[in-house]
């Protein structure tokens, strides 16, 4: 076994223990399918939310991790379920009145409210593959609509209806009364209407393959379970696909736990072990509220990457997917730094704590040299006091603290400083307030214009921080954080800020004297 295998079949990295899971499913015997089967699924009622990209991003991490301990082929599949009905219509697409005379449609046969596909669902499924084309997933897509129109579900429905009643029992046993008494696994497509139907169905007939409804005005109907004609209530349906394709893993949100023992159950009546699954805290926006397709609450895919770079998303997906995550757009700039963090830590680690790092799983083993010699939360301080308006004006200060630096030999720092420039302008500067020193803090701060004045040290970030640092300490704040803070507010508008020493050697020595006399004299707010 190599030094790696062997590394990572020890290692504590999340990826790696759910990766070890799957395998031991193997340990007698390899797949007779020839592969390891890892599905994610997506529901296309609404646009595609930054959720459903961590569950594909956080699969294909287990997928890598898996690669790494097995010579077992692997395959990935993102499903849709686009042939569910449309139960309600979305808060955040136009045209929404339109979309209101097609509810209970499948999703695919419901027009586009933008007008660009040939259906709501081909429109949400192209937003999907899109966004995930954009981080290079190697995935295969299936649609719901085709796998039962095809007649690729067919062997599998059929099963359903010859052990109908086995599925039911299961089903009626986790319902309320009331809701057992309409309750069906089949749900057919009405033949006129297109409609998917919630009625009760009066019998099974296994031997044809036929179930036997009332539509809601009374009219007596036998349809196929086959060919698309019938679909399948969503819980029976989770566990019926995973017997179908033979799948071996798949995450869902903390919201689905309950149904775990449904979908496994049904999964073995229909003759195939249940996968392993992993289940994750949901993403929460602003307010603490769980993220939703529907409402278009928390951010979008674009929305993050309009602020920063891909592999920064990747870097928050990856950190304690069991715990809930608040999901809102003062956590790109802590994620970009972190990120960076990482990369510059890595080439120095054991293999131990390269399988640990979270870079590892992003890029596979094969991470990128960081060349962001300037943090992100710095570049926004710049961005704030430069005034700046694009990412030229901004070079002009990064060039004077890193002289090697262009756009050219440091691309992911090109990018950040565009970034910042946007996230400070759109967020950071409609919420500055600035405040007037007290009479401590101008005194302190008036030492430092006096010794910033005399300094002969050069812009060593260190350096300069040691004397910000002794200025603090000579005027006896306690704690010394209260010091930098009075900084951050005086003369930044915030209440949190960078290390002051790097601030000054990337704004320079002679600005920063400036920016000091300024909120002294009250003239930044």
């Amino acid at each position: 076994m190599s030094d790696l295998r062997d590394a990572a079949m020890n290692s504590k990295a999340w990826p790696f223990e759910e990766a070890r899971r799957v395998l031991k499913r193997y340990e007698a015997a390899p797949p007779e399918k020839g592969h390891v089967l890892f599905e994610t699924g997506y529901g296309p009622s609404g646009l595609p939310h930054i959720g459903t990209f961590g569950e594909v991003l956080r699969t294909t991490m287990i997928r890598r991790a898996f690669e790494a301990i097995s010579d077992i082929p692997t395959r990935l599949i993102c499903f849709s379920d686009d042939m569910d009905g449309m139960r309600k219509v979305p808060e955040n697409v136009p045209n929404p009145e339109m979309l209101r005379e097609h509810l209970q449609m499948p999703l695919t046969s419901v027009p586009d409210p933008f007008g660009k596909f040939e259906s709501f669902g081909h429109h949400n499924n192209a937003m999907l593959r899109r966004f995930l084309d954009t981080f290079g997933f190697e995935y295969e897509f299936y649609s719901a609509t085709d796998f039962y129109k095809s007649g690729q579900f067919d062997k599998t429905l059929l099963l359903a209806a010859e052990r109908y009643d086995a599925i039911m029992e299961v089903m009626l046993a986790s319902l309320r009364e009331e809701r057992q008494q309409t309750y069906s696994v089949f749900l057919p497509i009405h033949p006129e209407t297109g409609r998917v139907l919630y009625v009760p169905i009066k019998h099974v007939d296994a031997r044809e393959g036929t179930v036997t409804f009332d539509d809601e005005s009374g009219r007596e109907w036998t349809l196929p379970v086959t060919g698309g004609q019938c679909k399948l209530q969503w819980k029976p349906d989770f566990g019926a696909r995973w017997a179908a394709l033979g799948v071996d893993f798949e995450m869902y949100g903390k919201d689905h736990s309950t149904n775990t023992p449904i979908y496994d159950r049904i999964c073995e009546i229909l003759g195939q072990r249940a996968p392993e699954h992993f289940t994750y805290e949901l993403f929460l926006d602003e307010s603490g509220e769980k993220i939703s397709k529907s409402k278009g609450n928390g951010l979008s895919i674009d929305e993050w990457l309009t602020y920063a770079a891909t592999e920064s998303l990747s870097y928050f997906m990856y950190g304690k997917p069991k715990t809930a995550k608040r999901l809102w757009w003062d956590v790109i700039p802590k994620a970009v730094d972190e990120y960076h963090q990482q990369l510059r830590a890595f080439p120095e680690q054991t293999l131990d704590q390269q399988l640990a790092n979270p870079v590892w799983h992003i890029h596979n083993g094969t991470p990128p040299e960081s060349k962001m010699v300037v943090p992100f939360a710095m570049l926004l301080n710049l961005a704030s006091v430069s005034h700046a308006e694009d990412k030229a004006k901004m070079w002009g200060f990064i060039r004077r603290y890193a002289p090697d630096a262009s756009p050219e030999t440091h691309p992911d720092l090109d990018a950040a400083a565009g970034f910042a420039v946007r996230y400070y302008n759109d967020f950071v500067k409609p919420s500055k307030v600035f405040r007037a020193p007290d009479a401590k803090e101008r005194a302190a701060m008036e030492d430092l214009l006096v010794r910033l004045k005399a300094w002969q040290g050069g812009l060593d970030p260190e350096e300069l921080q040691s004397m910000v640092f002794a200025v603090g300490k000579d005027h006896a704040f306690e704690p010394l954080r209260d010091w930098f803070k009075a900084l951050y507010e005086v003369l930044l508008g915030a209440s949190q800020g960078p290390r002051f020493g790097g601030f000054i050697a990337l704004y320079g020595i002679d600005e920063t004297i400036a920016l000091i006399e300024a909120g002294l004299k009250g003239d930044l707010s």
